[in-house]
C-alpha cells in the first residue's frame, strides 16, 4: 500500500468487481475493426453511425438508462427521478432537433424526423408495447443494452421481439385503414418557436406531475446515490448520473440525425432482421405490402449492414458489452425460471408487434417522435404508459418481482 493511500480507500477498491478483459478485448477490436469494414464495404458514415450506437450503448449502460424500470417505480413507488431524466432528454433534443428539421437540410443532406400518423394503430400498439415492455424486461433500447450486458433473459426477449415486429409488418395495412387523424406536424403547424413552447411545455408539466406524485407519497424528493468512483475511474468503469446521461444521449441523437439524416430509431432493423431469417427459411416476405415499398423492399434485398437502423444497433450491443466489462459485471446467465422465460416470449411478441403498430419504441415514436414535433409521440407516450400500469400488474403472475 503506497504510504499516502488510505487504508480505507484500498479496502474499498478491493471489493469492487474486477473489469472482465475477454469482452474489454472483444469489444475493443469490434470498434476499431467494425468501423474500418463498414467504411470499406459501405460508407464511412456507416462506421461513424457504428460508433454513434456504440457511444450510446456505453452510456445507456453506465447510466442505467432505461424506460422500462423507471416507469415502473413511479407505477409502483411513486418515484419519478427516472421520468425526470427522460423528459430532460427529450426536451435537449427537441431544441435543436426541432429548428434542424424546419431548416430541412444539414449540409446539403435532406432531413428526416420521425412523424408518423397518429391515430388507432398507435394507441393500440402503444399500449400492448407497454405491457410488453414490463413483461419483457425492457424497451427498444434497453433489451439491446442489457444483452449487451451478457443477459440471457433479454437475449430470449430480443428473438420474440423481432418475431412480434415481422408479425405486425404483416398486420400493419389492416391497422392503418382504421380511423386516423394522419400526420400531425407541430413544426409546420406551430412554426418552430411554437412547436418549441408547446413541446417543453408539455415534458415539463409530466416532470413536476412526477415531483407532485412523489412528494406527496415520500416527502421529499429521492437524491442520486453518491458515486462509488470518482475521476476517470467513473468515467471508464461507470456508473454514470442518470441526468448526465440523459444529456448524452441526447447529444447522440442529434449526431444521428446530423450522420444520418434521420433521427435515432430502433425497432425497424428488429423487423428486418426477421425477415431476412424468414427469407433463408422459405418465407415469401417480399410480397408483403409492408416490403413492397421503396424504402423497405431496398433493405430487404440488401445485406443488413447496408441498414443504418441495424448497424446503430450492433453498436450499441457492443457499446453495452464493453461498459459490462469495464464495469466488471459482464457475466451471462443462464439460470432462468419457467415463467421468467414466459413472460419474455410474450413481452418480446407484444413489444415487437406493438412497436411496429405504434411506428417505433420508446426511442423512435417517443424520444424521437417528440423531438420532432410528432403528435404521434404524444399519444403513444400516454398509451404506452397506461399499458404499463396492466403490465406492471401482470409481472406477479410470471414471478417477475
Amino acid at each position: 500500500m503506497h504510504p499516502s493511500q488510505p487504508a480505507a480507500t484500498v479496502a474499498f477498491l478491493g471489493t469492487l468487481p474486477r473489469p472482465s478483459r475477454a469482452a474489454i478485448l472483444v469489444a475493443a477490436v469490434g470498434f476499431v475493426a467494425v468501423p474500418l469494414l463498414l467504411g470499406q464495404i459501405v460508407s464511412l458514415r456507416q462506421g461513424l453511425l457504428f460508433l454513434i450506437g456504440g457511444l450510446m450503448g456505453v452510456t445507456l449502460y453506465h447510466a442505467a438508462f432505461g424506460f422500462t424500470g423507471g416507469w415502473r417505480a413511479l407505477v409502483i413507488d411513486r418515484r419519478g427521478r427516472s421520468m425526470r431524466a427522460q423528459m430532460l432528454m427529450v426536451a435537449a433534443a427537441a431544441v435543436v432537433i426541432l429548428p434542424m428539421l424546419q431548416a430541412g437540410t444539414f449540409l446539403g443532406q435532406p432531413l428526416a424526423g420521425a412523424i408518423a400518423p397518429t391515430g388507432i394503430s398507435v394507441l393500440v400498439g402503444a399500449a400492448l408495447f407497454g405491457v410488453g415492455m414490463q413483461l419483457g424486461g425492457g424497451c427498444g433500447s434497453g433489451t439491446l443494452f442489457t444483452v449487451g450486458g451478457g443477459s440471457a433473459r433479454m437475449l430470449i426477449t430480443l428473438i420474440f421481439f423481432c418475431i412480434g415486429a415481422l408479425i405486425g409488418t404483416a398486420h400493419l395495412g389492416w391497422w392503418m385503414a382504421l380511423p386516423s387523424l394522419g400526420i400531425i406536424s407541430l413544426g409546420k403547424s406551430l412554426g418552430t418557436a411554437g412547436a418549441l413552447a408547446v413541446t417543453l411545455a408539455g415534458l415539463g408539466a409530466v416532470a413536476l406531475l412526477t415531483v407532485g406524485v412523489e412528494l406527496r407519497r415520500h416527502g421529499r424528493l429521492e437524491a442520486a446515490a453518491p458515486a462509488a468512483r470518482h475521476g476517470l475511474w467513473r468515467l471508464a468503469r461507470g456508473p454514470w448520473p442518470l441526468f448526465g446521461g440523459g444529456l448524452i444521449l441526447a447529444a447522440l441523437n442529434i449526431a444521428t440525425l446530423m450522420t444520418a439524416g434521420h433521427t435515432w430509431s430502433v425497432t425497424y432493423g428488429f423487423g428486418l432482421w426477421a425477415a431476412k431469417i424468414s427469407q433463408v427459411a422459405g418465407l415469401d416476405v417480399a410480397s408483403w405490402p409492408f416490403w413492397t415499398t421503396a424504402f423497405s423492399a431496398r433493405a430487404l434485398e440488401r445485406p443488413v449492414i447496408f441498414d443504418t437502423t441495424s448497424v446503430m444497433n450492433f453498436g450499441i450491443i457492443l457499446g453495452a458489452a464493453l461498459a459490462a466489462g469495464l464495469a466488471g459485471r459482464f457475466a451471462p446467465k443462464v439460470d432462468l425460471s419457467p415463467g421468467s422465460v414466459a413472460a419474455a416470449v410474450i413481452g418480446g411478441l407484444l413489444l415487437g408487434y406493438g412497436a411496429r403498430l405504434g411506428f417505433g419504441c420508446n426511442i423512435g415514436a417517443l424520444f424521437s417522435g417528440i423531438a420532432s414535433g410528432s403528435l404521434h409521440g404524444w399519444l403513444w407516450f400516454a398509451s404506452a404508459f397506461a399499458g404499463t400500469i396492466i403490465g406492471t400488474r401482470l409481472r406477479p403472475i410470471f414471478g417477475l418481482g
